[in-house]
């Protein structure tokens, strides 16, 4: 559009030339800054898909981690109960028995009574659960940032 405005303008055919020209190089130069900056946009968005595939990856791998840990707990905590039931019952065992007041020491029965009173209030509390860790995330991740939903891990990347 400019050359044809500079055509109409009048005045030498070689001036008319030169300032066609002089347009034609601005635009080059234009489309040359243009395409360096496509090549290092391109470039940039080859380094950031290649982090957010690696950090996809950690994430899986976090995810797998405390799916077990999360398991290994459940079964720890499992067993653990298991084991006050088998001392509750051990300790009612010895405190009924007639002879296990005769045979045992009056120490050995004062800490089988304290077993007995902290065992039963144990058995009788809610599943304990640490309050330490915080199984929902939230301390440092909203419910939105991380998810247990593996169809996320099945899509692939583009």
């Amino acid at each position: 559009e400019q050359g044809l405005q500079l055509l109409e303008l009048g005045g030498s055919v070689e001036e008319d030339y030169i300032r066609i020209a002089r347009c034609f190089e601005a635009t080059r130069q234009r489309c040359c800054r243009l395409e360096q900056d496509g090549r290092r946009a391109r470039e940039r968005l080859a380094r950031v898909e290649a982090e957010r595939a690696a950090l996809e990856v950690k994430l899986k791998h976090a995810r797998n981690q405390v799916e077990v840990e999360m398991k290994k707990r459940h079964r720890a905590e499992a067993e653990l109960e298991k084991q006050e039931r088998k001392l509750q019952l051990v300790v009612e065992l010895l405190m009924r028995e007639p002879w296990g007041n005769e045979a045992l020491s009056r120490e050995q029965c004062s800490v089988i009574s304290f077993l007995a009173g902290q065992r039963l209030g144990a058995a009788l509390a809610p599943v304990r659960r640490s309050s330490v860790v915080d199984e929902s995330c939230q301390s440092l991740l909203s419910h939105s940032d991380i998810s247990y939903d593996r169809t996320e891990d099945d899509v692939v990347s583009k």
